[in-house]
Parts: C-alpha cells; sequence; structure tokens
C-alpha cells in the first residue's frame, strides 16, 4: 500500500504544473486526500470491515467532495485533478497511470448486485464532466472528452466525445510513455459535419450559377433565331 502512495504522490508533481511542494500536496490537494481515505477504506472493505470501509469513505466524501466507493479497484499512479464532483462505483476498476477531472462519473446502468460499472485500461484520462455508464471496458491509452456521455465498450488507442460518445479517433498503435494530458484537444466531429455541408452548398450553388447562364444564354440565341425569322 505504502508503495502505492508514493506512486500517488509522484503522479501528481508530473501531471500538475502548479504544484511547488510536497507539503502542498498534504496540505491542499483533495484529489490526493480523496485516494489516502479510499486506500485505508478499500483495505478495510478487503478485510470485510464494511461497514467501516464505508464510513472511512463517506467521511473522504465529506471533506473532499470526491466520492469513491470502498469496492472500487483502482491501480497506481492515480490522478484526479481538482475533483469536486467525481463519483467512482463500487464495481469499477481502474487502471494504472489514469486522470481523471473534476465532474467526472463511472456509474451503474443497473440495480442488480453484479458488475455494473465501467472499467478503465491503463493510462485512460477522462475529462472534466464526462460520464462513463455500464459495465464495459474502456481501453489503454484512451481518452474521454469532456462533458461526454460513454455508454459502450471503447477500443484502445481511442477518443471519445459527444453525447452519446463516438469513436473518433482510433489508432492502431501504442500511445506514449508520458501520459498526455492534452485532453482539450479534440475532435468535433458536429463542427466537421457542419463544414462539410457548407461545403456542399458552396457547390451547389456554383453548379445553380452555371446552370443559370447556360439558360440564359440559350434563350438569347432562341430570341436572336426567332427575330431572324421574322425579319
Amino acid at each position: 500500500m505504502f508503495q502505492t502512495l508514493r506512486e500517488d504522490f509522484k503522479v501528481v508533481f508530473e501531471r500538475d504544473p502548479a504544484v511547488r511542494s510536497v507539503l502542498e500536496i498534504i496540505l491542499c490537494y483533495p484529489g490526493f486526500h480523496a485516494i489516502l481515505f479510499y486506500r485505508l477504506a478499500h483495505w478495510l472493505w478487503t478485510r470485510k470491515f464494511y461497514l467501516l470501509g464505508r464510513f472511512v469513505s463517506h467521511l473522504g466524501r465529506f471533506f473532499t467532495g470526491i466520492e469513491i466507493h470502498p469496492g472500487a479497484r483502482i491501480g497506481k499512479g492515480f490522478f484526479i485533478d481538482h475533483g469536486m464532483g467525481v463519483v467512482i462505483g463500487e464495481t469499477a476498476e481502474i487502471g494504472d497511470n489514469c486522470t481523471l477531472y473534476h465532474g467526472v462519473t463511472l456509474g451503474g446502468t443497473s440495480w442488480a448486485k453484479e458488475k455494473r460499472h465501467p472499467t478503465l485500461g491503463d493510462n485512460v484520462i477522462v475529462g472534466s464532466g464526462a460520464k462513463v455508464l455500464g459495465p464495459f471496458r474502456v481501453g489503454d491509452n484512451s481518452k474521454i472528452g469532456s462533458n461526454s456521455v460513454v455508454v459502450k465498450e471503447v477500443p484502445d488507442n481511442s477518443t471519445v466525445v459527444g453525447i452519446p460518445g463516438k469513436v473518433v479517433i482510433s489508432e492502431g498503435r501504442k500511445a506514449e510513455q508520458k501520459v498526455d494530458l492534452e485532453h482539450g484537444k479534440l475532435p468535433d466531429p458536429e463542427a466537421k459535419a457542419i463544414s462539410c455541408l457548407f461545403d456542399q452548398i458552396r457547390t451547389l450553388e456554383k453548379q445553380v450559377k452555371e446552370l443559370t447562364a447556360e439558360q440564359e444564354r440559350l434563350r438569347a440565341e432562341l430570341a436572336a433565331q426567332d427575330q431572324a425569322k421574322s425579319a
């Protein structure tokens, strides 16, 4: 557990350029505090101290605004940036080196006592306000765009945006080892579709102008022929 906590300390320095010292992390980082509460609550939960585990989890929610069920499974190098409003359900599983921003929900879609929350692979980034709902897997090295709602499986090395979430980038290669936090630089499929429509409209306008000009030319020729016949 202590080795895992050292990794949790390390990733704050790697992924937040605002941090200046270890003491600042200990005193001022709710995402780190939430992980501490979770590690203790999960340790109790796995030893069947269920009520005590839930109580520690509840204290973590009270002090940080981040709710992590003690039954969830979270790997090393986990980072929650800002964190307010993050919810992670009981059967959620999170791989190594994952990053969640504020307002993220890893939620369930069933009341049955079964696997009902998502599984995140390694090196996954979930943007602020995103909702990942259901017992499916988000593949390694994938990104979920801010405010997206993901309700089905995501392949490895993919980028998902929209409501419902759609895969807009899917690469058949491994991502770099360094975690890429540029979760704001994501493609906009709706803007691309609108741009394509504008291109088609401009093409149609050009064709209409050409046809109109040709029609005017033909009318002028017919009028000239009629005048010649009359003469």
